[in-house]
């Protein structure tokens, strides 16, 4: 290059404000607020293309007022940090001498701003970098105006003014990244957790403070405490929600002295934005029981359902298969949330009527799976890899629910069960496979084996089919709904591939398909 290149005087100017001129490139800094403070995901391409073609734009830089150097004004980080790699590794003054164009120096601010802008505009910003830069700027702008707290809502304003949209709602999501979650939860926040499962973590959070409040479990420092310990210690960059409810369900069950299965369900109540109503269990002293007192699960006696009828029916004799165990193979991974978000993935890809009925199977267990584990029948579900409809009830509703949970809590969970127990066929499966998969002693195993329709309603609270709407339909949040809704189609979707294909799903030999 020639010498007469060799200066960073002014080449033209374009502006009052602006001037284009040529800096040698270790006179230009990093600015030190920059949103992005992860590498950029495209660094390599970057690189390749500026090794191969050089810069395509100019960067835009600024002075600060006394200072020699330059810093960039307005996005670049990347584009610098490439410009001296490359000049260090080739001594290329192409690399040397940028063409930048400077802009007049005004407030830090609005350096900040630039950048952020600049960044919305290339877009792959992570959630927590634009977080922190936001509330980089809220500092600044309070130190500019004398303003001790700006609120959302001005912030939502002064932002607008200076051309960065931003509503406040969205801000007070970035203050809880930041305030909240930054300090407990770094490594899943900088791998990528973005806003909506920072709304969902604060949504639990909101849960389980009402819960812990509500039952007086301690100060609300306390919960803090447990909370931000929790969420250290589940802190990662595979992050999954679901181990952090576990372990602040388990938390608020051993302080109240309480079931899971009841806090799990308070806790889907407050998600759900409905009451929840947990009466004290009755004295165990005393042996006089009220009519008020007995939970609303009355046993129905006399006319046998139609649908229990066919199970408990006599059925024709057949060789019972060797009761085992399902194992990794069949069923590679034993979590209920990976398998269903797997089955979900595989659903949301292709229609359910292009699966063949292994898939079916594996979609239809990991639905109803998750489904009962939101209303305390977790433990009551398994699954089937190679007979019926891929999973099987195997007992009723435990008695610490149907013996604590009011009458709309329970009416829920047990018009649940039935739905459930309909899906996995257990009142018209062929009895003698189904008892293979059934615990002796339990309520299901004696009914069926029995053929005890009475046994069974008087375990289970059968509600008059007209509750379906008001106490399943419209009681069930909108996720589970949907949960319900995919099951049934998933299982209409199974009965149909088997018809067509002649394929029964019950029998024994179908191991292999």
């Amino acid at each position: 290059m020639a010498q007469n290149n060799r200066s960073s005087t002014t080449a033209a100017s374009t502006s009052d404000d602006v001037v284009a001129t040529r800096i040698e490139v270790t006179r230009i800094h990093h600015y030190r607020r920059n949103p992005r403070r992860q590498q950029n995901p495209e660094y390599d391409r970057i690189k390749a293309s500026i090794r191969a073609e050089g810069l395509d734009q100019p960067l835009v830089i600024s002075q600060e007022p006394g200072a020699a150097d330059y810093v960039l004004h307005a996005g670049g980080n990347t584009r610098l940090r490439i410009l001296k790699e490359l000049y260090e590794e080739t001594g290329d003054e192409q690399f040397y001498w940028i063409d930048c164009v400077i802009r007049r120096w005004s407030q830090e601010s609005a350096v900040l701003f630039a950048h952020l802008r600049e960044n919305e505009l290339r877009g792959s910003l992570p959630f927590i970098d634009k977080a922190h830069a936001v509330f980089d700027a809220k500092s600044l702008l309070e130190a500019e105006l004398s303003i001790e707290n700006l609120s959302q809502r001005q912030l939502e304003t002064l932002f607008m003014e200076r051309g960065f949209s931003l509503g406040h709602s969205m801000i007070s999501k970035m203050g809880y990244a930041v305030q909240t979650l930054w300090p407990v939860m770094p490594t899943a926040l900088s791998a990528g957790l973005g806003r909506p499962q920072i709304e969902k973590i604060r949504a639990l959070e909101r849960a389980a403070r009402h819960i812990w409040l509500h039952r007086q479990l301690g100060e609300e420092s306390l919960f803090d405490h447990v909370f931000a310990e929790l969420c250290r210690r589940y802190d990662g960059s595979e992050w999954d929600i679901q181990p952090l409810r576990h372990a602040l369900q388990h938390e608020i069950a051993v302080e109240s002295e309480q079931s899971e299965h009841i806090i799990h369900l308070e806790f889907e109540a407050c998600l759900a934005g409905r009451p929840f109503d947990c009466p004290a269990p009755p004295d165990d002293d005393s042996d006089e029981v009220h009519p008020e007192d007995e939970p609303s699960k009355p046993a129905v006696a006399g006319e046998e359902s139609p649908i229990v009828t066919s199970a408990l029916a006599p059925q024709a004799h057949q060789e019972a298969p060797e009761r085992r165990l399902i194992d990794e193979e069949e069923f590679p991974d034993n979590s209920t949330h990976s398998i269903a978000v797997s089955a979900d993935r595989a659903t949301s890809a292709r229609d359910l009527s292009s699966l063949e009925i292994p898939s079916l199977r594996r979609h239809l267990y990991a639905t109803a799976a998750r489904l009962a584990e939101h209303h305390g029948l977790g433990d009551r579900v398994i699954p089937l890899a190679d007979h019926g409809l891929g999973f099987l009830v195997t007992d009723v509703p435990p008695t610490e629910l149907t013996e604590t949970l009011d009458q709309e809590i329970l009416g829920l969970v047990s018009l649940l069960w039935w739905q459930l127990a309909a899906c996995s066929e257990v009142t018209a499966a062929p009895v003698d496979v189904l008892l293979n998969y059934l615990e002796e002693s339990s309520i299901l195993h004696r009914a069926l084996a029995s053929q005890d329709a009475e046994l069974l309603f008087g375990n289970v609270w059968t509600l008059d089919p007209g509750h379906l709407g008001c106490q399943l339909w419209q009681q069930l949040n909108p996720q589970d709904w949907q949960l319900l809704l995919q099951m049934m189609e998933t299982y209409r979707a199974l009965k149909r591939r088997a018809f067509d294909a002649g394929f029964p799903l019950w029998d024994t030999a179908d191991g292999d398909s």
